[in-house]
């Protein structure tokens, strides 16, 4: 069986109830959803959250919600990977063991079918234990500057000022959209970024982590930028 878990806790504090705030005309969470279900990958969507509300949306949007996450795993600090290896555990537990699971996030607006369908086909022909979203950086980190407590600033890399960015090698970070796994990855708790993984690369122009009011904002003026130009 392969399995979409969408994790969507209740407790946002950046950007309170963010999860099912309305973006695009529709709960956020429905665009993960409904890009889950046109896929085709997924014998079954489930959305792991802790909060009744989130819950009804979810299911509303066509997913599904067996169960209620436990306290412990819906605080500020838990992670991503005992929130999957919980349902994926919980669906063992019923005799539903799944083989592929897919952990896609609550605020990926931008996510499409064919990118998940591109997932699993890298995971299942790589032999690696994971596949994610990635996409590059506009600007090469090598030239990164950081601000110094004297109000100045400094080069991370000062040895690379004069290096012409052409000449940098390329780099890549999260794209924080969706990351497949096997099942027993995500059971052992195994480690995401590292060689055990692949990449499946995105375009910038369809990235933006959603955690800040700034970022909401911005990734609306995407949203509005690529409904305009289907439009046009």
């Amino acid at each position: 069986m392969r399995l979409a878990v969408i994790p969507a806790r209740g407790g946002s504090k950046r950007i309170p109830r963010k999860n099912i705030r309305p973006f695009g005309g529709r709960p956020m969470i429905a665009w993960s959803i409904d890009a889950a279900l046109q896929s085709g990958c997924f014998d079954r969507v489930v959305v792991s959250t802790d909060d009744a509300e989130i819950a009804d949306v979810a299911q509303a949007a066509g997913a599904s919600v067996p169960f209620l996450r436990p306290p412990e795993l819906s605080d500020d600090h838990t992670g991503t990977i005992p929130v999957v290896a919980h349902a994926v555990q919980w669906h063992v537990d019923a005799g539903q063991a799944p083989t592929q699971v897919c952990c896609l996030y609550a605020t990926a607006p931008f996510v499409q079918p064919a990118d998940l369908q591109l997932g699993l086909a890298l995971l299942e022909s790589s032999g690696a234990q994971y596949a994610f979203s990635v996409t590059s950086y506009p600007f090469p980190i090598q030239r990164a500057i950081r601000l110094t407590p004297e109000g100045r600033v400094a080069m991370f890399d000062p040895a690379q000022f004069n290096t012409r960015s052409q000449d940098l090698e390329e780099a890549f970070h999260d794209a924080g959209q969706f990351y497949w796994g096997r099942a027993s990855a995500w059971l052992q708790g195994l480690r995401i970024f590292s060689p055990d993984a692949v990449p499946v690369p995105l375009p910038r122009h369809r990235v933006q982590d959603i955690d800040t009011p700034e970022d909401w904002t911005r990734a609306e003026w995407l949203w509005r930028a690529m409904q305009a130009g289907s439009a046009g």
